[in-house]
């Protein structure tokens, strides 16, 4: 048995293996797929991966599989008749006649059929949900929804009825599953929050559908991991300059938060981290030996162009980051916007026009570009196309957005770094990473991806220097010279749980 909230395996592969096809995307996919193999083939696939998994996770008690109209249905159907040959005791019952080739799968259900009734979903020790899936988009009604919270225990197909694929939102009602099994490749749905959290236990498994179908439909969302991104190397001719220069503009109010971005630039790999001192360098010149710490005008420093790469925003305050944040923007530097550089654009993005990247939590999101709604990718995705900068909206389930379209969804993470500081770590790692040459998405997917290494490694309560220590070994994951933070043999445990093949 395993706990809920589990991460999930997929393919490996580079980052094909990664692509999270949304449900209309998904459909397309069985389309092409449907060519070459049958819709009742892979249907047959399908119920038997769920089996497997249920009989993997569980030991044989009274089941009742719960069969939509579709083909999610005609998974379960499936399902429901594989783990009766192994001798389970299984029932199925249906809020409505199964339509196409699901249609088929109830026909060939030799098992009791019982009422699609709470008191029977109460009578199971174990619920599979296989009325809707990932494609469901509108809500559940409320017959549904007293059967499936009438469920002790459920083990959802797909992903939880009720949850979108597209967008892990709940649409008015979703169960709270065990287990999900999902095929071919994970949906955004099932790493967005709150469907993430629904999802409990989740597997994806192969049920014959060919990679080579993502040349047809090409995907624009990805998990967000090594193999979408590679980290530069060092080598023997490496130096501080080509390591990259990172330089954080310090203000007078708050300078541990431009410490804390220096620091954490140093740590990811940086050749050389300098603090711009907005207002005198006193306050910093106490700080780590290897910081230089510069207190010239702006536009003497600005003079070295080896000073490519500039954090804006993190302990500044709005007349601090006015005084820097367009002229590094205007003369051609790559620049970070960050916590007060949001204050500046509140209700105004085009302050941000031009930035490399821009790291907003949801409530300086929100007040730059207004609520996102459900519909998180989305809003993410607006907000680079209008600002021409690549956007990472942190929070439990980073989502990074490029002014292309293409998003990424982060959930190599814990829960240990909503702490203080913690974002303006964050914001010197992908500075350091920026400064290396990564282009801008590519640098921000990594750096995401380090942070939330470096904190699992770091322990449950950490705080945000606690990090630094963690973020060489974090890099070194990232570049493939060790495993990541958890990982061991063919599995992978992280604080969210367990990964299986």
């Amino acid at each position: 048995m395993h706990n809920s909230h589990t991460r999930a395996w997929q393919p490996g592969g580079g980052a094909d293996a990664l692509a999270l096809p949304t449900p209309a995307e998904m459909a397309r996919i069985d389309g092409i797929a449907g060519r070459t193999t049958p819709i009742a083939q892979l249907m047959e696939h399908a119920g038997r991966a769920v089996a497997r998994s249920v009989m993997r996770h569980a030991a044989p008690c009274r089941v009742l599989v719960l069969c939509g109209p579709g083909n999610n249905g005609g998974d379960g159907y499936r399902a429901a008749a594989y783990l009766a040959a192994q001798g389970w005791p299984v029932s199925v019952a249906a809020p409505a006649p199964p339509s196409g080739e699901a249609a088929q799968a109830a026909a060939d259900w030799r098992g009791p059929v019982v009422d699609f009734a709470p008191q029977e979903a109460e009578r199971a020790d174990l619920v599979i949900d296989a009325l809707f899936g990932a494609g469901l988009s509108r809500p559940i009604d409320t017959q549904v929804e007293s059967v499936l919270n009438a469920a002790r225990r459920l083990v959802a197909v797909d992903i939880p009825s009720g949850v979108d694929g597209a967008t892990g939102a709940v649409r008015r009602y979703a169960p709270q599953a065990w287990l999900t099994v999902t095929f071919f490749r994970l949906k955004p749905g099932h790493l967005l929050e709150p469907g993430r959290g629904l999802c409990g236990v989740l597997e994806c498994a192969d049920i014959g559908i060919a990679p080579d179908v993502l040349d047809e439909v090409p995907v624009q969302t990805w998990r967000n991991a090594p193999g979408l991104w590679s980290i530069p190397a060092q080598s023997a001719a490496s130096h501080k300059y080509s390591r990259g220069v990172v330089t954080v503009c310090g203000g007078a109010a708050m300078p541990g938060a431009a410490r804390l971005a220096a620091a954490a630039a140093r740590a990811s790999g940086a050749g050389l981290v300098r603090i711009a001192a907005l207002s005198g360098g006193e306050m910093y010149r106490l700080g780590a030996p290897g910081l230089i710490v510069d207190d010239p005008p702006l536009p003497a420093l600005m003079e070295d162009e080896r000073r490519k790469v500039w954090v804006c925003g993190p302990g500044l305050t709005e007349a601090e980051v006015r005084t820097c944040l367009r002229p590094l923007i205007d003369a051609g530097r790559r620049v970070l916007a960050d916590a007060g550089a949001f204050s500046l654009a509140a209700g105004d993005p085009s302050v941000l026009l031009g930035a490399a990247v821009i790291t907003p939590h949801a409530g300086e999101f929100a007040r730059v570009f207004g609520q996102p709604g459900d519909d998180r990718p989305a809003a993410a995705r607006r907000a680079a196309a209008q600002t021409g900068a690549v956007v990472v909206l942190k929070g439990s389930d980073t989502i990074i957005a490029a002014p292309d379209g293409r998003v990424a969804i982060n959930d190599h993470a814990t829960p240990a770094l909503a702490t203080a500081g913690s974002g303006d770590t964050l914001t010197g790692v992908i500075a350091a990473l920026l400064a290396a040459d990564m282009p801008a998405w590519e640098a921000a997917c990594a750096g995401v991806w380090m942070h939330g290494d470096a904190g699992i490694r770091a322990g449950a309560w950490i705080l945000a220097e606690d990090l630094d220590r963690h973020l060489g070994t974090a890099r070194e994951a990232a570049a493939g010279a060790c495993a990541p933070a958890g990982a061991a043999g063919a599995g992978f445990s992280g604080p969210a749980g367990r990964l299986r093949r």
